[in-house]
């Protein structure tokens, strides 16, 4: 792509013609849409906005852009006609940057933003890098100032005020999935985050806290008032909530711990008893459990809970009551396969997988991998000394165990900058 080597400023393509895969002309460039990041990144390139010849404003993400040079845009794919409309934590460089007052990290001398450049980070993935700046006081007549160019990381603050209100974001998560509300969260402000954070319904945010990276799960959880992050937690798969109440300090988890309901309490201190990289550290303690007498059409019933994990719904497991954890005497597991294969009559118990030895709560991680991979299972069974079920461990539980610290985090930059489609529709 021509211009990816270099950054490209911002004021040299505006007014460019944008064509499309087969040359033809569908509009110009008009401006580009950055989103904010933390952590004193820089902004992170999202797409232009491209006005077509009924002056009619779309958006274009970069993941459609082929090429950039001096005479020309090109792109590929279909673009998306939907009238553009600026999200949450989103800035127009020229609209919003542009002669803007700023403030430097390294020199109190007042400055005013002449250009902003960008360039790509990696394949179709690009962000700010480059600011030229006219310093000293705004003048009515002669001279402006002299213009330096300078990186992206002095900008101590924008001064850009560009909230659209709490109640469109949660508007537009209504019908957002877990990971993409997740995806937000993570390119917000810690400010910003905090507080739209404060506004999710219990159970949103609990199945977002899920898919963040830990240090911001501890960060989101701190910020809310005791009460309410006892709720959240409580709302939580058991093992995540105590991994997330692993994280915090023992003063607060304790306070979190004595605010939730009593049962739920329990369940996260039985799974905060074992060693982190163990099965027992690792495990749910709510898979799916039928007694002994139960049928196929019971089992199937159970597995059909919109709000239960795939990997949790592939294996039902039999036992003598009680049928909570820790249950009575565990007798078996069943695929769901071998469940969708036999008559809604027959006993859920007379399908048990023979074969399935189950882990020891002490099983570590390198020994729970194994037992996976020698299985080929999404869901394991947990068995204690006296063979009572107290949980089952999913695959998702191990990866978050054998992939890096930090990969939710990379992850969701990697969600962010892959997005094609803005979520208009």
């Amino acid at each position: 792509m021509n211009g990816t080597s270099n950054s490209i400023f911002i004021s040299r393509i505006r007014g460019l013609p944008v064509l499309d895969g087969s040359g033809d002309q569908i509009g110009k460039v008009r401006d580009v849409v950055v989103q904010r990041r933390s952590a004193g990144r820089a902004p992170r390139v999202k797409g232009l906005i491209v006005e077509l010849f009924a002056k009619h404003r779309i958006f274009l993400p970069m993941a459609g852009v082929r090429g950039i040079d001096a005479a020309q845009v090109v792109i590929s794919g279909a673009v998306n006609p939907r009238r553009f409309e600026r999200r949450e934590s989103e800035m127009l460089v020229i609209d919003d940057l542009f002669d803007l007052r700023i403030t430097r990290t390294d020199s109190t001398t007042p400055a005013t933003i002449f250009d902003v450049a960008m360039h790509a980070v990696r394949t179709l993935e690009w962000e700010l890098s480059q600011v030229a700046l006219r310093e000293g006081k705004p003048r009515r007549f002669g001279r402006r100032g002299h213009v330096t160019i300078v990186d992206w990381s002095i900008i101590s603050d924008l001064g850009v005020d560009h909230q659209q209100g709490t109640e469109r974001l949660l508007a537009q998560m209504e019908d957002m999935k877990a990971a993409d509300i997740a995806r937000e969260l993570h390119e917000l402000q810690p400010e910003r985050r905090a507080e739209v954070a404060a506004a999710l319904d219990d159970q949103k945010l609990a199945d977002a806290l899920e898919e963040l990276p830990e240090d911001e799960q501890v960060r989101l959880i701190q910020a809310l008032e005791v009460d309410r992050a006892a709720d959240v937690l409580a709302e939580m798969e058991p093992d995540d909530a105590a991994d997330l109440i692993a994280d915090l300090s023992p003063e607060v988890a304790e306070i979190l711990l004595q605010r939730m309901e009593p049962e739920e309490a329990e369940d996260v201190r039985r799974l905060l008893s074992y060693a982190e990289f163990t099965a027992g550290g690792m495990m749910t303690t709510e898979p799916v459990i039928v007694s002994s007498d139960a049928t196929v059409a019971d089992a199937l019933a159970l597995v059909r809970e919109p709000e239960l994990s795939p990997s949790l719904a592939s294996m039902v497991y039999v036992c003598r009551s009680p049928l909570e954890t820790p249950t009575g005497k565990f007798v078996g597991g069943v695929h769901i396969q071998r469940l969708l294969r036999e008559p809604p009559s027959t006993l859920a118990s007379a399908l048990i997988d023979t074969e399935l030895e189950p882990l020891s709560p002490e099983a570590n991680l390198h020994g729970v991998s194994r037992y996976f991979a020698t299985y080929d299972l999404v869901s394991a069974p947990v068995v204690d000394d006296d063979h009572r079920l107290v949980g089952a461990v999913t695959v998702d539980d191990v990866l978050d165990h054998v992939l890096p610290a930090d990969w939710r985090g990379t992850q969701l930059d990697q969600l962010s900058s892959q997005a094609v489609t803005r979520d208009q529709q």
